[in-house]
């Protein structure tokens, strides 16, 4: 079965100021979605589906969605705050979403084989689709547990020259199987070269700018939709009636590696990635995607 491809795409992006999943970005009005599929697509993937909110459906699939009609097959889910496991309710006055791993759990009725979840305003680059492709048809001949994957790029390639960004720094024992991954804040590479960054325990340390770290970029089978909802629902007990807490993607699988439930592949990539977290990062996307469509990893138009 093709794997499935698993857009996040509900998001407004508060620091950039607009909906930037929308934003062209290419010389023919491209946006870095269409790279996304594009990539996805020559790497075999057979299905693609937007996580978006049901307010901007229309304007969506009309603007995005509908570019990829006769090319691939294409789905949507909403991520919906009253979407949650049955005996919970949204809170009064909670309008914040639940984060990461709540927007994959909207998809758990229209994904039905293995799928790769991605951000979609972040250009992950060809080889990092191939890869992923890669792992996803060699399989794993052990049923002992769940075996995922997860693109790691360096920090170095991850930094943005016009604020500080958050990341999950990774560990790896020797096999290359994801032991950990630290949640670090305001990461920025100060003026004596060094990258620093603030630990959730508030404080502020250095980062060697090699470190892998996850962009959010992950290879699942369909068990990890009963996995999100075992946790998410334990999350909830805990959690739940918090006005802004948030469950995400790496701490679900966190999770499952420490109850030894999965083992998480951290895959190398000769690709950079670049994304637009300021207004400002826009000019230096648009330069690096000229520079690769220059090269030949892209035409132009995509088409």
């Amino acid at each position: 079965m093709k794997p499935t491809l698993l857009v996040l795409a509900a998001g407004m992006g508060s620091r950039y100021g607009g909906l930037k999943q929308m934003d062209p970005m290419g010389p023919n009005g491209e946006t870095v979605l269409d790279y996304s599929v594009f990539d996805a697509i020559r790497a075999g993937f057979g299905k693609v589906v937007f996580i978006i909110r049901e307010d901007f459906a229309d304007a969506f699939k009309n603007s995005v969605g509908a570019r990829f009609a006769g090319k691939i097959e294409v789905d949507y889910a909403f991520q919906k705050l009253e979407d949650l496991p049955e005996g919970f309710s949204v809170p009064e006055g909670r309008t914040k979403p639940w984060g990461t791993a709540h927007a994959v759990r909207a998809a758990r009725h229209v994904v039905d084989g293995p799928f790769a979840v991605i951000n979609a305003d972040d250009f992950y680059g060809a080889d990092a689709y191939q890869s992923i492709a890669r792992w996803f048809a060699a399989g794993s001949a052990d049923a002992s547990k769940d075996h995922y994957s997860m693109v790691g790029y360096p920090l170095r390639n991850t930094l943005s020259q016009h604020g500080s960004v958050n990341r999950g720094i990774c560990k790896t024992d020797a096999n290359g199987l994801l032991t950990d991954v630290e949640e670090v804040v305001d990461i920025a590479r100060d003026a004596d070269g060094v990258c620093r960054g603030t630990a959730l325990d508030g404080s502020r340390r250095e980062i060697e700018d090699t470190s892998p770290v996850s962009m959010n970029f992950w290879g699942f089978t369909r068990s990890f939709f009963d996995q999100i909802e075992e946790h998410f629902t334990a999350f909830l007990t805990e959690k739940g009636g918090e006005q802004k807490s948030e469950c995400y993607i790496p701490t679900v699988v966190d999770d499952l590696i420490r109850r030894e439930k999965a083992d998480c592949l951290v895959l190398d990539t000769t690709s950079s990635w670049f994304g637009v977290t300021y207004p400002d990062d826009k000019p230096h996307v648009v330069a690096s995607i000229a520079k690769l469509i220059e090269a030949g990893e892209y035409p132009s138009p995509l088409g």
